[in-house]
């Protein structure tokens, strides 16, 4: 087949991306109404919320890096500059932890009391506190110039209506196969009892009416108020380890991001609990090498497979959260001389995958960038983990909650073992590229377990082979596809769009291969942001694409 040709969309005053139109238009409308990148994130995530509620929601969690921009709606002092961190990224960018942790009942003990050998999937048991909401109004408070309120209204007219999607009925039909067509999911996402038609209207009235109460009431009520005495109630009743006290003492965590230079490039990411190290020793890994002699390359697209399995293979055996790493753990993951021992295990004639499986485990996840003229940008991952998340869904809150307890390991010695008041490992990849110290490209993916394997593919098309945003984010694409978090790969996943030749090429070393669509969802939507700036460094506009995979479209002005 011939792919048609994608183009950036191009703007001059500030830029919005993600996984749906609806979404990127009330970013961009927040932009127009002279709010910067944050409250364009914060606007575009809770409409996300609604119409992607598959994918992300409020019982879900958050991965932020923000760049400040410089003066107009930023507030005095939002540039304040923490000590650089592992890795080396520039002093001005800000990480954000929006996470969340399990419950204060939740141990070992009692999943194996339970008679779970692992945690189990698509369970209250795997509902952690979620953070994403707690992380909106950190990043509000410190960064935002409108009012919350004023944010969210967006949100609450989506949910009073629009129109069902493919995307939407598809994820809608995979739910009821898993979570059957009554109790409280079906309630609010599947209330008339059948499929969704295409283009008929959804309406979610127990989900506006809390975006309504919070945007009445502000953040805090989330955890702390009413609707927190509501959801630990609801929680309880549901068979999750979550308690009211520990809804009200959750809090985000401000981090140092994390770089390595990739080329004439600085890469960055978010530090553990998420997988952006992972991303980063990958790329640390392929800078060992030639770059790629064009998009087809099997050698280079071979190496790139085996860096992502070998970085895989640390994120088995190391990520969680900072303080349950060993010490100098993520120093010794971006120690140079760690790349270069791994570099040397690749074989260039064979894979290194050990065992195939033909399992393929989804995922709900969203990506989104916001960029605006006074030069901030926005880099946001949000999460319900699988589909839906948990499944547990309170009709009267219409809140959906995640699973994210499921990548816990229920093995003590583990790094990543289940433990009360503790952050899980992440799959979750937030990227930021930077050129001459200033921000070049906001970019990341959903995804799963790809998403540091799209990180690397992504950064390399834009470096390497100097492609613009959407050639880089529309490319044929492959993933390392495991069953968890804490598992190795077991078998490729490659998009029809390679060469038949590449395909054999890499059946021939080895590669356990699943061939999906043309443009599979299986291996991520990336979307990205590129600044573009003028001679002297000032801001000359910007390019924004979204991924064909989606149903999103970039918002520009």
């Amino acid at each position: 087949m011939i792919d048609p040709p994608f183009r950036p969309v191009n703007g001059s005053r500030g830029a919005v991306v993600a996984p749906h139109q609806l979404a990127s238009e009330a970013g961009l409308e927040i932009l127009r109404a002279g709010g910067n990148a944050v409250d364009a994130a914060i606007a575009t995530n809770a409409a996300l919320a609604v119409v992607s509620a598959h994918s992300c929601g409020l019982g879900g969690d958050a991965f932020w890096l923000i760049w400040p921009g410089d003066g107009g709606p930023w507030p005095a002092g939002s540039d304040a500059r923490p000590p650089r961190s592992a890795g080396g990224a520039p002093k001005r960018l800000v990480g954000l932890n929006g996470s969340g942790r399990a419950g204060s009942l939740a141990t070992i003990e009692r999943l194996r009391e339970a008679g779970h050998t692992s945690m189990p999937m698509w369970s209250p048991l795997s509902i952690t506190v979620p953070g994403a909401m707690r992380s909106w109004a950190d990043a509000h408070a410190r960064f935002a110039s409108l009012p919350f309120s004023e944010l969210l209204a967006p949100a609450i007219e989506l949910a009073e209506g629009f129109p069902a999607s493919a995307g939407w009925i598809g994820a809608v039909e995979r739910a009821a196969a898993q979570f059957g067509i009554d109790g409280g999911w079906a309630q609010v996402f599947r209330a008339h009892g059948r499929p969704w038609r295409e283009g008929e209207t959804v309406r979610l009235a127990p989900l506006g009416a809390t975006l309504r109460r919070l945007a009445g009431d502000g953040p805090a009520d989330f955890y702390e108020g009413a609707l927190g005495a509501r959801q630990a109630d609801f929680l309880a009743e549901s068979g999750a380890f979550i308690t009211a006290p520990d809804l009200a003492a959750h809090t985000s965590t401000w981090t140092r991001p994390i770089g390595i230079p990739y080329r004439d490039a600085l890469a960055t990411s978010h530090p553990p609990n998420s997988s952006g190290v992972i991303a980063l020793l990958t790329l640390a890994i392929l800078e060992r090498f030639a770059p790629p002699r064009n998009e087809f390359d099997a050698n280079w697209i071979h190496t790139a497979i085996e860096a992502s399995r070998l970085a895989l293979e640390d994120r088995e055996r190391v990520l969680a959260e900072p303080e349950a790493m060993a010490p100098g753990a993520l120093e010794g993951l971006l120690d140079p001389s760690h790349a270069a021992g791994l570099a040397l295990r690749i074989d260039p004639r064979r894979s290194g995958i050990a065992r195939p499986s033909a399992i393929s485990r989804g995922g709900g996840t969203v990506f989104l960038a916001a960029a605006d003229r006074w030069g901030g940008l926005v880099s946001l991952l949000q999460s319900n983990w699988h589909g839906f998340g948990s499944g547990v869904v309170d009709p009267q809150t219409g809140i959906a909650y995640q699973d994210r307890g499921v990548s816990f390991s229920l093995d003590p010695s583990h790094p990543n073992a289940l433990a009360p008041g503790k952050r899980t490992a992440h799959t979750l990849t937030p990227g930021m590229l930077f050129r001459d110290g200033r921000p070049w490209v906001a970019h990341g993916s959903m995804g799963g377990e790809v998403q540091p394997q799209v990180y690397a593919q992504v950064v390399s098309a834009l470096v390497d082979r100097d492609v613009d945003v959407a050639t880089a984010v529309s490319a044929p694409r492959w993933g390392l596809q495991t069953r968890s978090i804490l598992e190795p790969p077991e078998h490729l996943l490659l998009e029809s769009r390679f060469p038949d030749a590449l395909v054999d090429d890499l059946a021939a070393r080895g590669y356990p291969i699943r061939m999906l669509e043309p443009y599979d969802s299986a291996v991520g939507h990336c979307h990205a942001i590129e600044v573009r700036r003028r001679a002297d460094g000032a801001i000359d506009g910007f390019a924004a694409a979204t991924d064909p995979r989606s149903e999103g479209a970039p918002a520009v002005f």
